[in-house]
């Protein structure tokens, strides 16, 4: 195994946290970019490869990828944009990278694959019998890879819940439960309050990524896993974390307004896409990680108060001194 790897959707979430646990291991990191100074001028973290290149067009990412020995496949359409016209053609390339180079994909799962037969607790052989057009898009995804690994291609899969970290914004943590970029004067909660709900998260994440990854030669081609990250037996308890880690307690959680999402959907394609998932807050869906444990002996995670508090300073929604003047002594 040479020890670089391509991350396609470096600037993203989990692409970039991702990134950033592969350079602190050693490893030499490549990021695909259409605009390489725009990458430079968003990226933050350690030093990495920019490499100019559509992930859309398959010769740019074959061309990128030479010589690695992995690529993640970080890419997804912004904000649920258009996923039918571009999720799959991005993959195609990922997959003919893979094919030309000998490299090993690695992909970010989702909990979209599954529907409320398959509730409440959730074993990577599931059956994936989506009610939804991204979960049907996510299920056709899969089978393509399952398909490219029994030619050959080793695949590593990972399904998370919800994305949380300090470098995400566009998730539903950073919109959905507080605002970016500000401080907390504002909670809501998008689910049901007494309904379990799986965040994920993203340095936990990339951490299990990186261990999965170096150590691959140990898995089968193709090698599906779940991450249980998060999991909240009563969902809203991850907006009551965040009130007790900005001190404040008493501050009310409200509800998260469907209504307007309602509203604006006729006119608004992300609003759409998102009403097609609304049935995740109200039904528990938890991942069984017993496959993960029972490989790595135990699954990354950091204790919630210092994840929340990690997540809010990196949206901006919680400076460090704000944080020592107001967090109680467990949360510091």
């Amino acid at each position: 195994m040479t020890k670089t790897i391509l991350v396609i959707g470096a600037t993203g979430g989990v692409g970039g946290a991702v990134a950033r646990v592969m350079a602190a291991r050693g490893w030499t990191v490549r990021g695909l970019a259409r605009d390489v100074a725009a990458a430079q001028r968003r990226w933050s973290g350690p030093a990495i490869a920019w490499v100019e290149g559509d992930a859309m067009k398959p010769a740019d990412v074959v061309a990128a990828a030479a010589g690695v020995s992995a690529i993640f496949h970080g890419a997804n359409p912004p904000g649920y944009k258009n996923w039918a016209g571009v999720a799959m053609p991005m993959l195609d390339s990922t997959i003919a990278a893979a094919k030309a180079n000998g490299a090993r994909i690695v992909f970010p799962g989702t909990v979209y694959n599954y529907g409320p037969d398959a509730l409440p607790l959730v074993a990577e052989t599931a059956p994936q019998k989506p009610v939804t057009r991204k979960g049907r898009i996510r299920v056709a995804m899969e089978a393509r890879l399952a398909q490219v690994a029994s030619e050959g291609v080793p695949v590593i899969i990972l399904r998370a819940g919800d994305f949380f970290g300090p470098s995400v914004g566009n998730s539903w943590f950073g919109q959905g439960i507080v605002k970016p970029r500000m401080p907390v004067k504002a909670i809501t909660y998008p689910g049901k309050p007494d309904i379990g709900h799986a965040f994920a998260y993203l340095p936990d994440l990339a951490e299990t990524f990186a261990q999965l990854i170096e150590r691959a030669d140990e898995l089968p081609v193709f090698a599906p896993f779940h991450f249980r990250g998060h999991f909240f037996e009563h969902g809203i308890a991850i907006a009551e974390a965040v009130r007790s880690v900005i001190g404040k307690p008493e501050m009310k959680i409200g509800r998260f307004p469907w209504w307007a999402i309602y509203a604006g959907a006729p006119f608004v394609e992300t609003f759409r896409e998102i009403l097609e998932m609304r049935y995740l807050w109200k039904e528990r869906l938890e991942l069984d990680n017993g496959e993960l444990v029972a490989f790595l002996g135990s699954e990354p995670h950091t204790p919630t108060p210092m994840a929340i508090r990690t997540a809010l300073e990196g949206l901006g929604c919680l400076t460090k001194e704000t944080a020592e003047t107001r967090l109680a002594p467990a949360f510091r």
